[in-house]
């Protein structure tokens, strides 16, 4: 097995790959949209994993992509499927595109027990849509929320019904 993850995930240190149970393993190669990929590399390998996929350039799971038909070697790779503003990652974009199948991990909501299929934000206990889309090593600042209390969290704290239109959320950036 070779295990990969994108080389800008380093919030459990560089190269460490780890569980929510606190396993962990350092991956065999960091990922980059330099990244290439040479047929010897996968020589003996049975499977590779690729950890945080909703990091990768949409270039390099287009080398995964062909190293799964050209090499014969299963690709799986895990992830988030959007951000807490509900877009999707442009790597996890590519992947959908480009997957054989896909399997959801089904999540409950933290508020109630329904399925979760977004990504709350909080900063200060407040509900938000703002912020950089990738913040590292901030994982309390998420939770899994279903469709209804999403909403139901970002009118309370943004005092609007919800439109996920690109000037309503420019909009919330404004002071």
């Amino acid at each position: 097995v070779l295990v990969m993850k994108p080389k800008l995930d380093t919030r459990f240190g560089v190269g460490l790959v780890t569980s929510r149970a606190g396993l962990e393993r350092e991956a065999d190669v960091l990922l980059t949209g330099e990244s290439a990929f040479s047929s010897e590399q996968f020589l003996g390998v049975s499977c590779v994993l690729v950890d945080e996929a909703q990091f990768l350039e949409p270039c390099v799971v287009e080398r995964l992509r062909q190293v799964a038909t050209t090499q014969g070697v299963p690709v799986m790779c895990f992830g988030l499927r959007t951000d807490f503003r509900s877009r999707l990652f442009p790597g996890s974009q590519r992947l959908m595109e480009l997957a054989d199948s896909i399997e959801e991990v089904k999540t409950t909501c933290t508020y109630c027990s329904r399925k979760a299929i977004m990504n709350l934000k909080s900063v200060d206990g407040k509900a938000t849509l703002t912020g950089p889309t990738v913040c590292l090593g901030a994982e309390e600042l998420y939770v899994p929320a279903c469709y209804q209390h999403f909403c139901e969290k970002i009118i309370a704290a943004t005092g609007r019904d919800i439109d996920f239109d690109a000037n309503w959320l420019a909009g919330l950036q404004q002071p």
